[in-house]
């Protein structure tokens, strides 16, 4: 049975549901310019071999190689800005939103599992008032993001210490200089004569380019890696996310081929259990046989007229 496209018909499902998540992927964040994995001419692995890139091994036998690459990484996805369909989502983590899409819903927040590594997700949901209607703060942003977010391949943004397992967040432009200065001279088309010479000792360290010798945790001067999830690697919270999904009555799957596990086997999990999938994609997509309801075109357009929070994105973010 071919999935159903009635707006009207999903909104009285959305109204009804009791357990709402979201799964998203890559095409959540094609609208902020941020490339998809596979199948586009620009799509990342179209381009990049994640052998090279994207496996613990690939790490261990060119960690320069490899950090290259996550620093050029970094730096677009810095300079990418959250699109209408992040604050769509982010909209159902409001509970005035979500009480008037969503009345039957049992907690405070839905849940979104993405598989991006991108943080536009968390970037837009720190962004959420934190206020109610008598300009009470209701919770703290930390709180918000706990109960509405997983990040289940990680988050490029953050780095975990391989010496004392430190893990940190920053949003600085580089992690070292000497991978700035190697992307400048191959974005200026420098002489090949003059590459700078990057070396394991200048890679991105617990301490910082600063550190002096010492040991102590989170300056223990060990190699750091990209928090994120490679192949061959255990997303982390699994055991969360599959009570969820288990619980599900209504999963929402956006921007995704569903081609990549654990995420890609969520909607058959959710449709054994008797519940629902709807399925936001720009494309027809290996998870549609899955669907009961389907919306084509780009995620930026259609989440916010068929979740029907386009009144809420202006006002929770009157700047736009």
């Amino acid at each position: 049975m071919e999935p159903s496209s009635d707006k009207s018909k999903f909104r009285t499902a959305l109204a009804s549901a009791k357990s709402i998540v979201i799964l998203s992927g890559a095409g959540l964040s094609a609208a902020s310019g941020i490339p998809t994995y596979r199948k586009a001419d620009n799509s990342l692995w179209n381009n990049f071999d994640p052998e090279k890139y994207a496996v613990p091994e690939a790490f261990k036998n060119d960690p320069i190689g490899v950090w290259t690459f996550y620093h050029r990484r970094r730096g677009e996805y810095l300079l990418a800005k959250p699109n209408n369909a992040h604050r769509a989502l982010a909209a159902l983590a409001h509970p005035p939103t979500l009480s008037r899409v969503a009345p039957q819903h049992a907690t405070p927040r839905v849940l979104h599992v993405t598989q991006n590594v991108d943080a536009l997700a968390l970037r837009v949901l720190e962004s959420l008032p934190v206020t109610n209607s008598e300009g009470e703060e209701e919770l703290g942003r930390d709180e918000i993001v706990k109960d509405a977010l997983v990040e289940m391949h990680g988050d490029i943004f953050v780095t975990r210490c391989t010496s004392c397992q430190h893990i940190k967040r920053s949003y600085e432009p580089t992690l070292a200089s000497v991978l700035a200065e190697l992307e400048r001279h191959n974005s200026t088309g420098g002489a090949p004569d003059a590459v700078p010479i990057v070396t394991l000792e200048q890679l991105p360290k617990c301490g910082g380019d600063a550190w002096s010798g010492s040991n102590r945790y989170g300056r223990c001067g060990g190699l750091l890696r990209p928090e994120v999830v490679w192949f061959g690697e255990v997303p982390p919270l699994m055991g969360e996310i599959s009570r969820r999904m288990s619980k599900c009555d209504l999963l929402l799957v956006v921007g995704t081929s569903s081609t990549v596990h654990p995420a890609a086997g969520f909607a058959a999990q959710v449709k054994k259990n008797g519940g629902a999938v709807a399925v936001f994609n720009l494309g027809r997509s290996t998870g549609d046989d899955q669907a009961d309801y389907l919306f084509l075109g780009p995620c930026d357009e259609t989440l916010p007229d068929l979740l029907d929070v386009e009144s809420d994105i202006r006002s929770l973010w009157p700047e736009l």
